[in-house]
């Protein structure tokens, strides 16, 4: 089965259709990924697999950080089932990023080969497109438009900025772009998140859906979602302290950054909820 964007409305997406066959599809994603090791929740892998599947723009999936393929796996799985292309994963497998710091003890430690054996025990080693390269090396040479930028790779605030420079000029209109753990301790994501994107009329709607942070880019019209992307980095600009420098947080600072957190909506949209906040924004 291949999936098909319906017909063009009149702002800048086309219709967003959501196949009715949408959650068994992401169900099997998740249960050949559920397994592997990584970082990412269930309700995560959904919208991963929602992003995948239900982007209103043609272009690549775009993987940057893939560890053992967690992630990689519910991508690739969606993609492969409605005819999507392959899904780029581009990796030095080398643990640069600092979430994965602990697997360092090792010298020489690499997650290649479990990343190869498990795309193939999952049935979608055809359709990735492994690079094993660091994301910087990867985007002089990278010259194809993509729908949807999927960015995991080192999460220091010099490594997440790198990685949304050198891809963003290849998203195309209507895409999306998502950073991983943007709302953990990392001061990367959220603080690109918020800077570039929420602050900038370049983007339509915005969201989190767990620690993912999303949206779509709109440059023709995304001033139209101001007030919607407004609201979101009022709320999400106040993690911003916590995540500067660095720096480890004691217990009352801690307390602190969980309640700040935990006032920024985070629950992953449903399909028809998401499809709602692309195709318009929200009235104040």
């Amino acid at each position: 089965m291949r999936f098909q964007p319906a017909r063009r409305r009149k702002h800048l997406e086309p219709d967003i259709h959501i196949p009715p066959d949408l959650p068994a599809v992401i169900d099997r994603a998740w249960s050949a990924a559920s397994g592997l090791p990584g970082f990412l929740t269930p309700a995560e892998a959904r919208f991963l697999g929602l992003a995948a599947a239900c982007t209103p723009a043609a272009g690549a999936i775009v993987e940057i950080g893939s560890f053992k393929g967690k992630s990689t796996v519910v991508l690739a799985t969606v993609a492969q089932y409605y005819g999507l292309g392959s899904v780029t994963a581009i990796d030095p497998h080398t643990f640069d990023n600092p979430e994965l710091a602990e697997h360092r003890a090792a010298p020489g430690a690499s997650s290649y080969d479990a990343f190869l054996h498990n795309i193939r025990s999952a049935g979608v080693a055809d359709s990735v497109e492994v690079d094993r390269a660091h994301s910087t090396d990867v985007a002089p040479r990278w010259a194809r438009p993509i729908r949807f930028l999927w960015i995991d790779g080192n999460h220091t605030w010099a490594g997440a900025r790198a990685d949304f420079d050198g891809f963003m000029p290849h998203l195309v209109p209507g895409g999306v772009v998502a950073f991983h753990d943007a709302l953990h301790l990392f001061p990367g994501p959220i603080r690109v998140f918020v800077e570039e994107v929420l602050r900038s009329d370049r983007f339509g709607a915005a969201g989190f859906a767990g620690s993912i942070a999303w949206a779509q880019f709109r440059p023709e019209d995304g001033a139209r979602f101001r007030w919607q992307r407004s609201l979101l980095e009022r709320r999400a600009s106040r993690l911003l302290p916590y995540v500067e420098g660095d720096r480890k947080l004691r217990r009352i600072e801690k307390l602190r950054y969980k309640l700040v957190r935990s006032r920024i909506p985070h629950a992953a949209p449903t399909p028809e909820e998401w499809a709602a906040l692309l195709d318009g924004p929200p009235q104040p």
